[in-house]
C-alpha cells in the first residue's frame, strides 16, 4: 500500500498543476495624521470639489476647506483622486485616508457605514429638464419620461423613496463618475429629465443654456467630510472644532461666495451670446489677449471676459459717456496707459490689461488672491477711491475689507447718501462694480472650461 502511494505522487509530480492565484496584498492601514504629520484626503476631479485651477495648481470648493483645515493643524496634505463613491467609500472601510472631502450627502443609510464630521452646505436635490421638452412639475409627471441618476448616490435613494407613492416611477442608472455626466446626456437629448444636487447645477447651468430646474426636492441635504466607522478621535475632535471657527469667523462663507456667489448672476440668453461670440468673435483677438497675458502675467481668459463685459469684442464701442473701444476705457486711462487709439483693438486689449495689473499691483498686502483680482476688477470699473470707501464702510460694519463677499455687500452702499456722504469719494453706481465683477466671473469660468491657457514657448538658449 505504502508503495502504490509513492508511485501516485510520483505521477502527480509530473504532471502541469493549475497554479492558485498569489494572495492579495496585505492593506495595511495609513497612520494617524498626528503620528505622520500628512493628511490623506480623497476628493475627486470637478468644479465644486477639487480641479487645476489657471495658474495651474490645484484649487476647488473642498480644496479650500481641506488646506485650511491642514494649515491650522500644520499638517502637510496628500490628495488622492477616486473615480466613484464606491471607490472612495471603499478605500474609507479600508482605512487608506483619513476622511473624503468630495461634497458626500449625509444620508442616515450613510451613517451605517461611515462617520460625519460637521455639514458645510446645504444643497436641495432637484429635477433637471432640458426646456426643448415639457417641464415637469412633479414625480408623477415623471412616469413614462427617460429619468437617469448617476449609480451610488443620494439620488438613487430619493427616487426609490418617491416611487413607493408614485407607482409607475422608472429611472435608469448610468455608471459615471459624477453628475456633471449626466447633466451632458441631458442637453444632449439622450435623456428627458436628471436628478442632481443643487450646487452641482449651479456651477453647470452657464455650460447648457438649453437645461433649467423644473422642481426641488423638499427636504434639503446636507454635505459633510465623511469618515471610517472607526475614526481618529483625535482628528474628528480638530474637525469639529474646524468647522466651529470657520463658522464663528465667517471664512466658511466667504468660501462659498467664491465659489457659488456668482453663479446666478447671468441670465440664460446672457451665456448663450457668450458662448455663441466665444466661438465666433473671439478668435479675432485671441492671440492678442495672449500677448497681453505675456506682458501682464494676467490670465488672457481672464482679460477675454473682461473684454466681453465690456464691449462683447467689439473694438468701435461707444459709451455715451465717451468711454471707448474693446476694454471701454476713458480718455485719462488711455493716456495714462500709453494708448493713443482706443479703437484700435491691440492697444485697447494691452492697455486694459496693464491697467489692471497695475490695479493688482496697489491692492494692499492683506488682499489676498482671488479677493485681490475681483477687488481690482471693482476699482477698474469703478475707481480705486470708490472701492476705498467701500472698505471702510466694511470696517465700520464689523465686516472684512479684505473680502470680496464682503465688500460686494458695501460697495452698493455708494449710491445713497446715508453712506456715500460718510466717505471720501462720495457717490458713485457701486452697485454696476458688482453685477460687473460677478459677470465678468462667470464669464471666467466658461473659458477656463473652454479654452486651454496660454503657456508661451521659452525663449532658446540662442535668442
Amino acid at each position: 500500500m505504502r508503495i502504490l502511494l509513492m508511485l501516485v505522487i510520483l505521477s502527480l509530480a509530473g504532471c502541469d498543476l493549475p497554479k492558485l492565484p498569489p494572495a492579495p496584498p496585505q492593506i495595511l492601514p495609513i497612520p494617524s495624521p498626528a503620528k505622520s504629520g500628512e493628511l490623506v484626503v480623497l476628493t475627486h476631479n470637478g468644479p465644486t470639489t477639487y480641479f487645476e485651477g489657471a495658474d495651474g495648481n490645484p484649487t476647488g470648493f473642498e480644496y479650500d476647506l481641506v488646506m485650511l483645515f491642514a494649515q491650522q493643524y500644520n499638517y502637510k496634505v496628500r490628495f488622492v483622486e477616486a473615480n466613484s463613491l464606491k471607490e472612495i467609500f471603499t478605500k474609507l472601510s479600508q482605512h487608506q485616508a483619513h476622511f473624503a472631502a468630495a461634497g458626500i450627502s449625509v444620508l442616515d443609510s450613510r451613517k451605517k457605514i461611515l462617520r460625519f464630521g460637521p455639514p458645510y452646505l446645504k444643497v436641495r436635490q432637484q429635477i433637471i429638464y432640458n426646456t426643448a421638452g415639457n417641464k415637469p412639475k412633479n414625480f408623477n409627471d415623471l412616469k413614462g419620461l427617460r429619468v437617469q441618476v448617476v449609480e451610488g448616490t443620494s439620488h438613487v435613494e430619493t427616487l426609490r423613496i418617491a416611487s413607493a407613492k408614485v407607482p409607475g416611477l422608472r429611472w435608469s442608472e448610468m455608471k459615471a463618475k459624477w453628475d456633471e455626466e449626466s447633466l451632458e446626456q441631458l442637453s444632449n437629448g439622450m435623456v428627458d429629465a436628471v436628478l442632481v444636487d443643487s450646487n452641482e447645477f449651479d456651477i453647470a447651468r452657464k455650460f447648457y443654456t438649453n437645461l433649467d430646474v423644473a422642481f426641488d426636492v423638499p427636504k434639503p441635504d446636507e454635505l459633510a467630510w465623511a469618515f471610517p466607522k472607526i475614526s481618529d478621535p483625535v482628528l474628528l475632535e480638530q474637525t469639529k472644532k474646524f468647522f466651529q471657527k470657520i463658522n464663528a469667523n465667517g471664512m466658511l462663507r466667504r468660501i462659498i461666495d467664491r465659489y457659488y456667489g456668482h453663479s446666478d448672476r447671468l441670465e440664460d440668453a446672457d451665456v448663450a451670446g457668450f458662448l455663441s461670440k466665444m466661438r465666433l468673435v473671439l478668435p479675432k483677438f485671441r492671440a492678442t489677449f495672449q500677448e497681453a497675458q505675456a506682458i501682464t502675467g494676467i490670465d488672457w481668459r481672464l482679460l477675454a471676459a473682461i473684454g466681453y463685459q465690456e464691449s462683447h469684442w467689439d473694438p468701435f464701442a461707444t459709451s455715451r459717456t465717451g468711454v471707448r473701444g474693446l476694454m471701454m476705457m476713458t480718455g485719462d486711462t488711455a493716456d495714462r496707459m500709453g494708448v493713443k487709439d482706443r479703437l484700435d483693438p491691440r492697444q485697447s486689449i494691452l492697455g486694459g490689461a496693464r491697467y489692471l495689473a497695475l490695479l493688482v499691483d496697489s491692492m494692499p498686502m492683506k488682499i489676498v488672491e482671488p479677493d485681490r483680482t475681483w477687488m481690482a476688477l471693482a476699482a477698474y470699473n469703478q475707481g480705486q477711491g470708490h472701492l476705498e470707501d467701500a472698505r471702510i464702510l466694511a470696517q465700520r460694519q464689523s465686516l472684512d475689507p479684505s473680502s470680496w463677499s464682503d465688500i460686494k455687500k458695501t460697495m452698493p452702499l455708494l449710491s445713497s447718501s446715508d453712506h456715500h456722504s460718510t466717505v471720501k469719494h462720495g457717490f458713485c453706481r457701486g452697485g454696476e462694480a458688482v453685477i460687473f465683477v460677478e459677470n465678468i466671473r462667470t464669464y471666467y469660468d466658461i473659458l477656463l472650461k473652454y479654452d486651454k491657457p496660454y503657456k508661451p514657448l521659452l525663449m532658446s538658449k540662442n535668442g
